[in-house]
């Protein structure tokens, strides 16, 4: 049977209050599920690194040159063409053993003219000494006549200046001979510099000149030869940064490695830092020399040396990353506390645990844990991240 329009008109009214309540409950639930969405606190996931036990080491890194302990520059004191050369690289020599032999014969030259002239200077005493013995027996017998007046005075006194001059004379040719000798042995030594000698045991490491060659020693002395005086016993120089100058000290152990042997670590010894500083482009460097032993004569003058040098270290104890140091909840920065008190943070039980800890020698990499409720193997907290997909959520840290 068909129901009458108002019948039906009178159902639609009655069913709207109740379709409007579903709507408006509807869109409540949706707004709080987006509230809910957007406020709710995102799942902390923790990266760890375990505690460890071993070695921390803070050293000073530096790069430098491989240098003989002492290296003798030989050079030259007169100038002339190189007529022999008698060493070459790698020769060993002995004291005063000749390297190189310069022309003689303008030297040669020399010290025979002024034999000569010695020689005539020793004549002419011989003949003035004869002078003066033939005016002193003249002035003594024209004296003697004077006093009898069968002379006059006038020739007395002639008699005695000319003594005087005859003494005066022997003086001077004494003097004149004293200075011939000078002038001989001055040219005698100039002859025995054309002998290059070596000054002292060792090896030449450098030759910078050529038979035939001429050396001019005119302004300053060139230099003929270098020779190391001992190869088993080297040293490295390094350039030391000032930031890092303050931690290196004599007798501080180092090591090096050279490019010729990049396997092979070097150890040697701080034996002096130097206190003169060295300005490149602003940039001062201090010199500090590491010593090394080098019997089997590996190393070789000139290497360049990639130098560790050890200034404190401590052996066998408890260490962190110095990124656990930096880590804090919600954020980087100070692992601190109260009182500026240290923390680290472990994962315990699934929980981000904040233990204090007394710290000890940094390397820059790790640190040493003096005291601290913290042993080896357990995780400790380097960094966190919120909100990742692909890591199980961790709850919250707990002090």
């Amino acid at each position: 049977m068909p129901v009458p329009p108002s019948t039906l008109a009178g159902q639609r009214q009655r069913a709207r209050p109740y379709l409007i309540s579903l709507a408006v409950l509807l869109l409540g639930l949706a707004g709080g599920a987006a509230w809910w969405a957007t406020h709710r606190e995102a799942p902390v996931h923790y990266t760890t690194a375990p505690v460890t036990r071993g070695a921390v080491t803070r050293m000073v890194t530096a790069t430098g040159t491989v240098n003989p302990v002492l290296t003798i520059i030989v050079g030259t004191y007169v100038s002339g063409v190189i007529q022999q050369l008698y060493c070459d690289y790698n020769t060993q020599v002995k004291q005063n053993q000749i390297c190189a032999k310069i022309d003689p014969r303008p030297y040669q030259v020399v010290v025979d003219q002024d034999k000569a002239s010695l020689d005539v200077a020793k004549a002419q005493l011989d003949k003035d000494k004869a002078s003066l013995v033939y005016a002193q027996l003249n002035y003594q017998r024209n004296a003697k006549l004077a006093e009898r007046q069968f002379v006059s005075q006038d020739v007395a006194d002639n008699a005695k200046s000319a003594y005087d001059q005859a003494v005066a004379q022997v003086a001077l040719d004494e003097a004149t001979i004293e200075q011939r000798q000078a002038e001989l042995e001055a040219a005698n030594v100039n002859l025995d510099y054309t002998n290059i000698v070596s000054p002292v045991d060792g090896t030449v490491v450098s030759r910078n000149v050529t038979m035939g060659q001429t050396v001019a020693a005119t302004f300053q002395t060139p230099t003929l030869f270098l020779i190391a005086t001992d190869l088993t016993k080297m040293e490295v120089d390094t350039n030391v940064s000032e930031s890092d100058i303050g931690n290196a000290k004599e007798g501080d152990k180092a090591s090096f490695t050279v490019d010729a042997f990049p396997k092979r670590l070097f150890q040697g010894a701080v034996v002096q830092v130097r206190q003169s500083p060295q300005s490149v482009q602003n940039v001062v460097t201090y010199d500090v020399v590491v010593g090394v032993d080098n019997t089997d004569l590996t190393l070789m003058p000139g290497m360049t040396a990639s130098t560790q040098i050890i200034s404190d270290q401590r052996t066998d104890v408890i260490r962190v990353p110095d990124q656990a140091l930096r880590y804090t909840p919600g954020g980087p920065g100070a692992a601190a506390g109260e009182a500026g008190q240290t923390r680290v943070w472990l994962l315990r039980d699934g929980r981000a645990v904040s233990v204090p800890v007394t710290l000890g020698l940094d390397d820059d990499t790790v640190t040493e844990l003096v005291s601290g409720d913290v042993k080896p193997g357990d995780p400790v907290i380097v960094s966190e991240q919120r909100g990742a997909a692909d890591s199980a959520a961790v709850p919250p840290p707990r002090l």
